[in-house]
């Protein structure tokens, strides 16, 4: 390169750089502030449609992956990113910088799509959702896998049949926790647990087909799947493609966007708490719905209040420095600051309220007997003893009630808000509530049947009808006895605020120096450690290395061939030949790759049987060998026509004419352009994923859907696809040299 040229790169380079500046970050709190933003949206998926339609002045940005998009965010290109709640909080979990807008922008119901005419698998599929829903496994699936701690999943172990019509299940495994792959290479997940219980029930093996999301539909309409089970939204676009099952889960869309964004409800200044009146100006958790929620928007109306569905995803903010406090009530406060010393209380208790049962309004016969049960406990030492083992002692083992049960059911509401009122454990609910509940039923000779919900759907169960009465832990208030009634109180219940101890001026923490920020080589070494290492995740990359390899091999050496045969029927003579060839070489010169290969898959051999594997080498070989024949007609026609004829006048006929005259001159001209043709070839390769292959590009999205690192596993990537191109071209250098006439002189020379 010249140096003018250098000049005119260098001046690009700044100039792009300056564009991409320009643009001032845009702050997000709330949905409202979007509306001008650069959002980030999942192809095809319905928070695309919702973005566009509720925010149409906005920059709307298409990804097919999740992390492609938390990517972009994390490098300024995006404001804010819409998918579904499961896999944004995940994201936000494993990425602390993110947070999550705690309004949703739109419910949405999960369902299983069927190929359409398939009426009696889809009939199966809603006959087995209905037993799921009804003897409570998808509750329970829903509990082990759409967690709000980075425990690990609890899996079922689910024995499939041996032998049968396999169920082919496609999956698009880069969304946790719906479908992802695992340790071992396995699909698994919600949905993974889901469709190998479809499929035992069935008595079918099951197969999944693991493909980008945007192939899913394409795949079930040409027969290559049964179902679709991968957090599918039944949308009524989609319903004229496929057909959708009965849901299985209520989700939600959701909008992740820059913990930075809420930066400047912080102070300029020192940011530990003294008091609770430092809060006037922070970022305060709470519960939507409880009392804290209605306390801090009267208190502190400069605050930003930032509400959270449970207990644990109001913790998991503090600790991530995404609010700079939180309060909660005292008592599952202390068994959560027992568990985790990195939180401290602020100040004495902000206020207390009195903890009664709710019931509706017109149940106040079952009211009334609550208050008559609470009396009876009260006189009896009963209420004093589970106080004491509960509350004070922190004793976690449940007692045997016993009763004879012959009246019925009393369905009760409960928030697992955490010991001692509400937990979970052993997969049984237990504590101080769930006693009280028990004994309740017992003295109604009921058998209790508990409905563990969101801590803000509590009241509206009542209302509805889905509870006789709720027994969490909540308080009774003005604003709450207009919708229900209350028993009398059974508990008194304060509430605290509780930050990070290094937050906290009178935590001990105050003098304390800062912890060293992570070097970038500590950094390297823990994100080669959750990339690479963990869970053997190198397997992934190997196996997707030696696929990446496999087919750009033999999709170069089917395209060589069939390029070859294309030349040959390009230059003949016959027309018979040639505009065939012609028409080949312009449609498959003219059609995008992806397109191509989405069409062999989907179109071609829609009824046949095929590996995905094989249909890749076919379709890039069939697009290798269009531009291959153009290069060799090049090559072929570049060789002075006199050397043929004086050929043909030695005496060789045209075949060893072609053999020993034209063909090396065409391959030394031919080889330089052909090498450049190659590596863009194993490039394009990074697009199987398309059709259910896992190459290099689809194990390094696996990876990311894990570990929920936006760029190593890219950088990983892109340097093992240099490396890939690296040692070919080393391989086809040598080719270059061998067939050069001057280095074969000099080497002979050297002999």
């Amino acid at each position: 390169m010249n140096r003018i040229g250098a000049w005119a790169l260098l001046a690009w380079m700044l100039l792009v750089a300056a564009s991409g500046c320009a643009r001032q970050e845009q702050i997000i709190t709330r949905l409202e502030d979007a509306k001008h933003g650069r959002i980030g949206v999942m192809t095809g998926s319905t928070g695309e449609a919702i973005v566009r339609s509720r925010f149409p002045d906005a920059e709307v940005k298409s990804f097919d992956d999740i992390m492609d998009a938390v990517a972009a965010m994390k490098s300024g290109q995006l404001d804010a990113t819409v998918t579904g709640f499961p896999a944004a909080l995940h994201v936000t979990k494993k990425n602390p910088e993110l947070r999550l807008v705690s309004e949703p922008l739109d419910a949405e119901d999960t369902a299983i799509a069927v190929r359409k005419g398939d009426t009696e698998l889809l009939a199966a599929v809603n006959r087995i959702i209905s037993e799921l829903k009804a003897d409570g496994t998808l509750e329970s699936m829903r509990k082990r896998w759409f967690k709000t701690d980075l425990a690990p999943y609890e899996e079922l172990a689910i024995t499939l049949p041996a032998a049968g019509e396999v169920l082919r299940v496609a999956v698009s495994a880069t969304r946790e926790p719906f479908s992802f792959v695992d340790a071992n290479g396995r699909v698994t997940g919600h949905d993974g647990e889901l469709a190998s219980i479809i499929g035992t029930r069935l008595q079918r093996p099951v197969q999944f087909l693991d493909m980008k999301f945007m192939a899913l539909i394409p795949a079930l309409q040409s027969g290559k799947a049964d179902l679709i089970i991968t957090g599918m939204t039944a949308t009524d676009e989609r319903r004229k493609s496929v057909d959708f099952s009965q849901p299985y889960y209520a989700n939600a869309q959701v909008m992740i966007v820059r913990a930075a964004s809420t930066q400047e409800a912080a102070p300029r200044g020192d940011a530990k708490l003294r008091s609770v009146a430092d809060l006037h100006d922070r970022r305060v958790g709470v519960l939507v719905g409880s009392a804290q929620d209605t306390y801090v928007a009267k208190t502190f109306p400069q605050a930003t209040v930032l509400q959270y569905r449970t207990p644990a995803d109001m913790a998991l903010a503090v600790r991530t420095g995404k609010v700079d406090a939180a309060l909660y009530d005292s008592d599952p406060l202390q068994e959560m600051i027992r568990r985790d010393d990195t939180l401290g209380l602020l100040d004495g208790p902000v206020f207390s309220f009195f903890v009664g049962a709710g019931f509706s309004k017109d149940r106040a016969d079952l009211r009334e007997q609550f208050n008559r049960f609470l009396a009876q406990i009260r006189r009896d030492g009963v209420y004093d003893d589970m106080v004491r083992r509960w509350v004070k002692d922190g004793d976690t083992s449940a007692r045997d009630i016993g009763g004879t049960p012959t009246q019925g059911v009393l369905v009760v509401g409960v928030s697992d808000v955490g010991l001692p009122f509400a937990a979970v454990k052993d997969d049984r609910l237990i504590g101080f509530d769930i006693e009280l509940a028990e004994r309740f039923a017992a003295y109604l000779h009921k058998d209790v049947e508990f409905a563990n919900m969101e801590f803000g759907s509590l009241v509206a169960s009542i209302l509805s009808g889905k509870s006789d009465l709720i027994v969490s832990s909540i308080f009774i208030t003005e604003e709450r006895t207009r919708q229900i009634d209350f028993s009398e109180p059974y508990y008194e219940m304060s509430t605290h605020v509780f930050a990070l101890k290094a937050n906290i001026a009178a935590s001990g923490a105050a003098g304390a120096a800062p912890a060293a920020a992570p070097t970038f080589f500590s950094r390297l070494a823990s994100s080669f450690h959750s990339n690479i290492v963990l869970e053997q995740r190198y397997l992934l990359i190997w196996d997707g290395l030696k696929t990446t390899v496999l087919i750009s091999v033999l999709a170069t050496a089917f395209g060589t061939l069939l390029g070859a045969l294309i030349c040959f029927m390009r230059m003949s003579k016959r027309p018979l030949l040639s505009l065939p060839a012609r028409a080949y070489i312009a449609v498959l010169r003219g059609t995008p790759v992806l397109v191509l290969l989405m069409l062999v898959f989907y179109v071609v051999f829609a009824s046949v049987n095929i590996s995905p594997l094989i249909v890749a080498i076919i379709a890039f070989g069939m697009n290798f060998g269009a531009y291959v024949a153009e290069i060799y007609r090049t090559g072929i026609e570049g060789v002075d026509r006199g050397q043929t004829e004086a050929g043909l006048a030695t005496g060789f006929t045209r075949l060893q004419t072609f053999r020993y005259i034209v063909l090396p001159q065409t391959v030394q001209r031919i080889l330089p352009v052909y090498k450049g043709e190659f590596i863009s070839l194993v490039k394009m390769t990074s697009i199987v994923g398309y059709i259910a292959v896992q190459d290099l590009t689809k194990a390094g999205d696996i990876i990311r859907s894990r570990t929920f690192d936006a760029f190593f596993p890219l950088v990983m990537i892109a340097i093992l696809y240099f490396a890939i191109a690296w040692l070919l071209m080393l391989g086809l250098d040598h080719l270059e040299r061998v067939t050069d006439p001057k280095w074969r002189r000099r080497k002979a020379g050297r002999a």
